[in-house]
């Protein structure tokens, strides 16, 4: 089970003991040199990437003696035991007795030693002489006590079989080539670096590489990012060959009269001599055998070459094998242990290498692709998941350890699920597994495979198009016959916001929108087809979450994946015990599955959904069923309750596990429901008014749209929850202790549908008032302040991803994001983002629906067609007349017989081949631009409410919206310069792949969640030590419960990071940075916003460090992702171009840091209006530009622009404010300094100003001299303004780099301050010229929200000035549980004040 657990742990073992074992790991001719096993980036000392898991384990240990009091810590106490090999060599390893026999295996299959050998026993040597064998599923603590010490472990070659053997032959592939290596770009840099640096020590230039730095590569302010396609891949590594090829042989399988003495396997092996041998695999071992030719010789050839794994055996009879794997194993010990580590579910990547690399033989992997069977096992009895799911929740978790058990198994099957349903679904789709009802019609074909249940869902969203419009039309007319108690919702400004129907009185309902109305028999045909649509399917999915999180003891959900796979929604479960055997309507004890015709009910299953009701906000209410029977549940009306032939309750479709949207109920919207986050946050919304204002209700002001009557309320409430709005990821995590305060509110699920509520009229009117409440809450309260948020940049998505993620965070639905769009028109970055979000979201339908109905030999023509009409200028084709609108075509599979037939045509593709598939070969060429334009606009004003503008094809931004279209839709193209201004920008050959797109519900460690959030409160009040502790113990949960290769792990590395460098730790924030970038390369892709951020934060912790070449290598990749993410418009791009100034600023490089300013600011004034903070930051960072030059009049003159948009922004009382004028004052007195100096009288204006500039141009040795000058005349102004600072408690504004770490560190560092952990007494004059230290701080003394937001990263990482010159006060030892290395570092680290 536990594969990957105590990666950590372990390697500190490995690490520890690398003097007496590196050198074996690769035979004795040289051992691995410390350059290539360590990556070290010298500056004013050495940083060690790839030490960085013991580093955190070694301080993590310190911490332990200093906080005994977390009795979570003793678990992790770590024993040495030495481990004795085949070949007798010795190894020391790190255990805890909680760790499995399974984790000693995966280290040993880790370890450069031992990293061949695959079947062998354990043998573990106690200190009293008695020897234990170890099974691979017990614990080492069951089987003896290491804690005594004097244990040993002993590896014993066991006997091969047909299984092992083989398994053994695919581990020795795959140890031979560099595949499994996924080495990063910040990686390869730092090696290149250090590389550049002992050349340069070498050659004795004694000259600091700072002097030779070139300017950011290939920037031009990204106007054009088509340009940054093909500098995407970085040059792929060599390749290094240890072997021809190594096959099965065509003698296989082994006779029987071998079999009985033991052959189980021939192998053809060509050397790189290029000699071919014959090996055969034995019980026992591998030899290589006589045969030549085409008789096989079974005996052993006369060099009786023989070993027990095969890599020894080749290392026997290939010396350039021998050497070349020593390569191998020292490029894997030269990486960061993160790149080596699988992950499990890896992003499809939307850029492949251009030009496409040669497909060259590989007799292995043909094998391997002949042999997959769509991810079941190859050998031996199929996977039951549903079983090892269940049984997975039922494990105990009690104590500590038995919850990280149970969370890891979990995780582990969890994922193992979702990979096999994924390789299942691409079967089904490519017709490889038949139906088990093929006699069916094809739309309703389902099919069973590796005991994983597969059905299609259809995209009805296009299907109703045509229905819509005529719904809308008939709208038009019978709006005003809307029953009265529902009109007062009318200024919702949605379409569907007027069609209300009321159900209780039964009052008319137009015909159109009988969907809601219950006696309507054609209800139930609608719901049947609508069961199968991609929104139910997505609602199942989050039901299925919530449930799953709820983990009520008792009641058990099936495991869930929807996988989008050329243009088919595939929905995989397990398989429910005893479905598919006989006959089984009696194990339907609950719920119903005629839509509510008939209801059932039970005494023992209702106790247990009532269980989850209350923690998922559900309230127990009673309904009517088709015979008027009164039944009370706790859950949706349409929900199954199922007991398995395992006896096991389980919950099924659980499409509305939160009540529906009051804003949208029309007859489309059946599935338009609440998101469960929204919900947490109305309850406590309510909870919080309650216990401020007794009890009024928010329900008496339900027409006040504007929502100002709640501001009071709404500040409260996102003060409450702000850590849980700022983070996808975190977004429930405060669940547990906001159900005591919010018990009260609960909601039912079946109000607003077709289904009959029984009870009292007031009762059902109260329900309705709630769920009513929490939609305007949405609209009133959620809506306005998420926008505020946007446009104060205290959110700032970059992409549709980071878009989408962010509005789910505060439990917006997608379907408002037209809403969004209408109201940040004033911001263009928002309003693009927004915008290309619904364009692409629209022509995500249309392209699915297109490829639904292509035959395979078209796919790549349909696709770069799609494309060239989507952003080319593609006109109609030929002379056919083909129906040119996509959606057109629609109505007509809406009539052939079912509302579903248009689910999978290709069934119909199969039966009516001749001249349907012909006609049907060029429907994608019916698509023109125009057409599919017109569909686009269509679409986003019916599902989006959206009109988009005439000129939207235009506007678009191109790579922006093709990258985002192409993660949606799983499409990968190649990464060259695209014209798109030509008629058709895409050949066929640009589209390299389509890859399934997946979402599932792996679980997520919620003990290690809440260790962050608890680490980020004592973060924002400046308790480093305790934060600290919290993140590496979460650090330590998620290694053991996900491996490295996790977001959540990201996040930890992310803020262990932040806790170091405010301890003055750069080097050591470094190596956790480095740890977040590699994970989230790995786990979200190159280009994803974060890994932007992870490359910016890099180089700011480099530049902290005074590496600055290295640090703007970094910068530079870092604007290359942004700019493929967000296209060159966006404040974050902007924020970037600040930092690139700074450092060039700090290495004497005026006139190149000017230019990046100017940059600056001439985007925030255009993106963010002239009077925005942002733009007052870029005016003050030109101010202290200038200044660092000499040019005081300007630097004046900047200053006081910075002062008259911070009067209007802030008043003139804010401290910023006051800052700012201090500044101006500063500014004007070194002004007059300089003019009285200039006896002459010459005064120097801004055209002298520009002379100067071009003087420090040519003679950029001038630089220091006006530095020191400036430095000596203004010494006591910048001590002044620092003062009035407070003693730099400030935190700089920079647009936060990094949007997640923000909410964190409200006033850290007044905090810190306060507790004397972070203030540093000046010795000295103070350098006045600390270039750009000072650039953010005056915008961020203040501790507005939005100031707290922006400022995280950027404050930390740029106001290191004033903390770090000077010796340490008596008041500054390092922070408790931190190590005494770090108080030593602060002073070595930061001798050069840095920005």
């Amino acid at each position: 089970m536990g594969g990957k657990s105590n990666r950590g742990k372990n390697r500190k073992g490995l690490q520890q003991s690398a003097p007496n074992s590196a050198e074996q790991s690769v035979s004795s001719d040289n051992p691995v040199n410390d350059s290539s096993s360590d990556v070290h980036v010298n500056a004013n000392e050495d940083i060690d990437l790839s030490e960085s898991v013991e580093v955190q384990s070694e301080v993590k240990e310190q911490d332990n003696e200093s906080q005994e009091h977390l009795e979570k810590q003793a678990d992790v106490h770590l024993y040495p035991v030495s481990v004795i090999t085949q070949g007798g060599e010795k190894l020391e390893l790190q255990l805890s007795p909680g760790d499995s026999v399974m984790d000693v295996r995966q280290f040993l299959l880790d370890a450069p030693e031992t990293c061949p050998v695959t079947c062998y026993d354990l043998l573990l040597h106690t200190k009293d002489g008695t020897v234990h064998h170890l099974e691979d599923y017990n614990e080492i603590s069951e089987v003896a006590n290491i804690t005594s010490g004097g244990c040993s472990l002993e590896m014993v070659a066991a006997l091969y079989d047909d299984r092992s053997i083989r398994a053994h032959v695919h581990r020795t592939r795959e140890l031979l080539s560099l595949s499994t290596l996924h080495s990063s770009l910040s990686t390869t840099l730092a090696l290149q670096h250090e590389m550049s640096r002992n050349a340069s020590a070498n050659s004795n230039s004694g000259e600091a590489v700072k002097a030779k730095v070139a300017e950011v590569e290939k920037l031009g302010f990204m106007e054009n990012d088509t340009d940054s396609l093909p500098n995407f891949f970085s040059s792929p590594s060599k390749e290094i060959k240890c072997v021809e090829s190594i096959v099965f042989s065509s003698f296989n399988p082994p006779p029987g009269h071998r079999r009985l003495y033991g052959d189980l396997i021939y192998l053809d092996v060509v050397t790189l001599e290029g000699n071919k041998h014959c090996v055969t695999g034995s019980t026992k071992s591998f030899y290589v055998n006589s045969s030549t030719g085409n008789i096989l010789d079974p005996r052993p050839n006369k060099a009786a070459s023989e070993a027990t794994t095969l890599v020894a055996l080749l290392q026997k009879i290939s010396p350039k094998f021998k050497k070349a794997f020593r390569e191998i194993l020292e490029r894997k010990a030269s990486a960061h242990p993160f790149e080596n580590v699988q992950s499990l579910l890896p992003p499809n990547s939307w850029l492949g290498l251009y030009p496409v690399p040669d497909h060259k033989r590989d007799a292995a992997r043909a094998e391997n692709a002949l042999t997959i069977s769509f991810g079941s096992e190859l050998i031996g009895m199929q996977r039951d998941w549903n079983e090892e799911l269940q049984a997975c929740r039922e494990f105990p978790h009690t104590t500590h350890q038995e919850r990280i058990l149970r969370d890891r198994a979990l995780y582990k099957v969890s994922s193992d699920f979702v990979e096999a349903a994924t390789n299942g679904a691409i079967g089904v789709i490519s017709r490889c597994i038949p139906p088990i009802n093929p006699t069916d019609p094809e739309c309703f074909h389902m099919y069973v495979h590796n005991n994983i249940f597969f059905s299609f869902a259809v995209d009805t969203d296009v299907e109703q198009l045509p229905q819509k419009l005529a719904l809308e039309e008939l709208s038009k007319v019978e709006t005003t016959g809307t029953s009265q108690n529902t009109s007062d919702k009318k200024e919702n400004n949605l379409p569907n916001g007027s069609l209300k129907v009321s159900t209780l009185d039964g009052s008319s309902v137009p015909h159109a929108e009988k969907a809601l109305s219950s006696d309507v028999p054609a209800e139930a045909q609608l719901a049947e087809s609508e069961q199968a649509t991609y929104a139910s399917a997505n609602n199942d999915l989050k039901g299925t979450k919530a449930y799953q999180e709820a983990d009520v003891p008792g009641l058990y959900n099936l495991a869930m994946a929807i996988i989008d796979y050329r243009g088919h929604r595939v929905v995989a479960q397990s398989v429910l015990p005893g479905i598919l055997q006989g006959d089984k309507s009696d194990s339907l004890l609950y719920g119903s599955v005629d839509n509510g015709k008939k209801i059932c009910w039970s005494e023992d299953f209702h106790s247990k959904v009532l269980e989850a009701a209350k923690r998922l906000h559900l309230k127990e209410h009673s309904v009517v069923d088709g015979s008027g029977n009164v039944f009370t549940l706790a859950a949706p009306v349409e929900c199954k309750g199922i007991v398995g032939s395992d006896d096991r309750h389980y919950l099924l479709d659980l499409m509305r596990a939160t009540p529906r949207d009051a804003n949208y109920t029309g007859s489309g919207s059946r599935f338009c429901i609440l998101r469960p986050e929204l919900i947490t946050a109305f309850c406590h919304a309510e909870a919080s008014e309650k216990s401020n204002s007794g009890c009024v209700s928010e329900g008496e002001n339900p027409s006040d749209s504007s929502g100002a009557s709640n501001a009071e309320e709404l500040v409260t409430v996102e003060e409450n929850t702000a850590t849980a709005t700022i983070d996808a990821q975190d977004s429930m995590d405060g669940e547990k202790q906001k159900i005591q305060a919010t018990k009260e509110i609960l909601f039912n699920p079946n109000v607003f549908t077709e289904f009959k509520l029984a009870g009292n009229t007031e009762d059902i009117a109260a329900d309705e008032e709630n769920v009513r409440n929490a939609s305007l809450y949405l609209k009133d309260v959620v809506l306005p302040k998420f926008i505020h948020d946007l446009s104060s940049l205290e959110v700032s998505p970059m992409d549709g991803q980071t878009l989408t993620e962010a509005l789910h965070a505060h439990g917006i639905n997608v379907r408002y994001i037209g809403k969004v769009a209408e109201e940040t028109k004033h911001m263009p970055h928002l309003w693009d983002l927004c915008s290309n979000e619904i364009v692409v979201r629209s022509a995500k339908h249309i392209i699915k629906d297109t490829l639904r109905d292509t035959e395979d030999h078209d796919l790549g023509n349909t696709v770069s067609h799609f494309f060239n009409c989507l952003l080319g200028k593609v006109q109609g084709v030929s002379a056919k007349d083909v129906p040119n609108s996509t959606l057109s075509k629609n109505p007509k599979k809406g009539h052939s017989g079912n509302h579903a037939s248009g689910k999978s045509s290709k069934g119909q593709d199969k039966l009516g081949k001749g001249g349907y598939a012909r006609k049907k070969q060029s429907l994608y060429l019916s698509i023109t631009s125009e057409s599919l334009w017109t569909d686009i606009k269509e679409f986003a004003r019916l599902k989006y409410q959206f009109e988009l503008p005439e000129d939207a094809r235009e506007r678009v931004k191109k790579i922006a919206v093709i990258r985002n279209l192409c993660q949606k839709v799983g499409i990968t193209i190649a990464a060259r310069k695209y014209d798109f201004n030509a008629v058709a920008p895409f050949q066929v050959s640009d589209i390299l792949n389509i890859q399934p797109v997946v979402k599932h519900s792996i679980p997520v460690c919620s003990e290690a969640k809440d260790l962050i959030e608890t680490g980020k409160v004592q973060l924002a009040e400046g308790m480093l030590s305790e934060a600290y502790v919290l993140f590496s113990e979460a650090f330590t949960i998620l290694q053991q419960v996900t491996g490295p290769m996790h977001r959540e792990v990201a996040n930890c590395c992310r803020y262990l990071a932040m806790v170091l460098y405010h301890a003055g730790d750069m080097s050591g924030a470094i190596m956790q940075q480095h740890k977040e970038l590699i994970i989230n390369e790995r786990c979200l892709g190159l280009d994803h916003p974060d890994t932007a951020h992870s490359y910016g934060n890099m180089a700011l912790f480099y530049h902290g460090l005074s590496q600055t070449e290295l640090a703007l290598r970094h910068m530079s990749r870092a604007l290359l992702l942004l700019s493929l993410s967000s296209g060159p418009d966006h404040p974050d791009v902007a924020a970037t171009f600040i930092n690139v100034a700074m450092m060039y600023q700090d290495i004497g490089k005026m006139d190149t840091a000017l230019r990046y300013l100017q940059e600056a600011l001439k985007k925030n004034e255009r993106l963010l209006g002239k009077e925005h903070i942002q733009t007052a930051v870029c005016y003050h960072a030109l101010a202290i530009a200038f200044n660092c030059m000499g040019a005081f009049k300007l630097s004046h003159q900047h200053e006081k622009k910075t002062y008259d948009i911070l009067v209007k922004q802030l008043g003139e009382d804010d401290s910023r404010t006051k800052d700012s004028q201090n500044w101006m004052k500063t500014f004007k007195t070194r002004e007059l300094q300089m003019n009285a100096q200039k006896q002459k009288g010459q005064a120097l204006d801004s055209a002298s100003a520009q002379k100067a500039i071009d003087l420090l141009k040519a003679h950029p040795d001038l630089i220091q001299a006006f530095q020191a000058a400036a430095a000596k005349a203004g010494g006591s102004g910048g001590s002044a303004n620092q003062s009035s600072n407070g003693g730099g408690e400030t935190l700089p504004r920079g647009r936060g780099f990094d949007e997640r770490a923000a909410k964190a560190a409200a006033e850290i560092r007044k905090k810190a301050a306060a507790k004397g952990l972070l203030t540093r007494p000046q010795v000295g004059p103070t350098q006045a010229l600390q270039p750009l230290t000072q650039l953010l701080n005056i915008v961020n003394s203040g501790s507005t929200p939005a100031a707290v937001n922006e400022a995280v990263d950027e404050g930390k990482r740029e106001y290191s000035g004033d903390i770090s010159n000077g010796v340490k006060g008596p008041e500054e030892q390092a922070p408790v549980g931190l190590g005494s290395g770090l108080a030593a570092k602060k002073t070595k680290t930061k001798s050069k004040p840095t920005s």
